[in-house]
């Protein structure tokens, strides 16, 4: 299945750090490499996904880093229907999704067999509509990343 997707990396000074994730890898379980954004003052890292299936497991490469700051590592994660990216920084040894201001994370459908990314929208424009999230309880907590 088709869905296009974007990380940024940004950690300043990590250059080491990141730089396995940097070559290929026929271990992981996502596809590609990062490429270092080029003239930045902090470091900075993208990657491209063309499929849904082809970025499972690209948070859990990047939280076992061994970063020598992790408390500045911020990791900013876009999918095809998200109004803005999502950040992510470490809270305790994990990477986990920071809340933004008018911003609601949104799930449609039940979950299949891959797990349900939802999207991020704004929820300060016409076209928010909150009859379509589904209560907590029902959203599927498998990580898409």
């Amino acid at each position: 299945m088709s869905r296009m997707a974007q990380v940024l990396v940004l950690a300043r000074y990590e250059d080491e750090v990141m730089e396995p994730l940097t070559r290929p890898d026929e271990n992981r379980t996502w596809h590609g490499v990062f490429r270092q954004i080029p003239d930045w003052f902090v470091g900075g890292w993208y990657l491209e996904f063309g499929k849904w299936n082809g970025r499972r497991g690209v948070l859990a490469d990047l939280e076992a880093l061994p970063w020598n700051q992790p408390e500045c590592v911020q990791v900013l994660l876009h999918d095809e229907d998200d109004d803005c990216f999502a950040l992510w920084m470490f809270h305790e040894g994990r990477l986990t999704e920071v809340p933004l201001a008018r911003v609601q994370r949104v799930f449609g459908h039940p979950p299949d067999d891959e797990p349900d990314p939802g999207c991020l929208e704004r929820t300060d424009t016409p076209y928010y509509d909150p009859s379509r999230h589904r209560p907590e309880y029902a959203q599927d907590p498998r990580l898409t990343w």
